[in-house]
């Protein structure tokens, strides 16, 4: 199975257990990596063959700035969800990074990641 990644896509979202997280946001960072067959698509040198990145891009960000959840574990479960719509797309790695998590002690980044298949 090929890859194709996008890392460091940023949106600003609302998710959160405490009411200021979902009052003010903050940043999440989302790292995806799509598993699929490119092969189809470098023979003929055709986009309809594979997944439009940009496209899925601009679909994490939109995940991202919407409906506010309680938890990135279920931010990520969304993510994914929604790569695997793509027609193409057989395997999803979601990383979602919360780098302004409510945490009393000094960190660098808190993170889930998650793997999802059609199987």
């Amino acid at each position: 199975m090929d890859r194709v990644a996008l890392r460091g896509l940023r949106a600003r979202g609302h998710h959160g257990v405490f009411p200021k997280e979902r009052e003010e946001g903050q940043t999440f960072i989302v790292d995806v990596v799509l598993g699929l067959d490119t092969r189809p698509a470098a023979a003929e040198d055709d986009l309809e063959k594979t997944v439009h990145y940009g496209i899925v891009a601009e679909e994490v960000v939109g995940v991202v700035r919407g409906e506010p959840v309680d938890l990135i574990e279920t931010l990520a479960e969304r993510i994914a969800r929604q790569c695997l719509a793509h027609e193409g797309v057989q395997e999803v790695e979601v990383c979602v990074h919360k780098p302004d998590a409510p945490i009393t002690v000094p960190f660098d980044d808190v993170t889930i990641t998650i793997t999802r298949s059609r199987v």
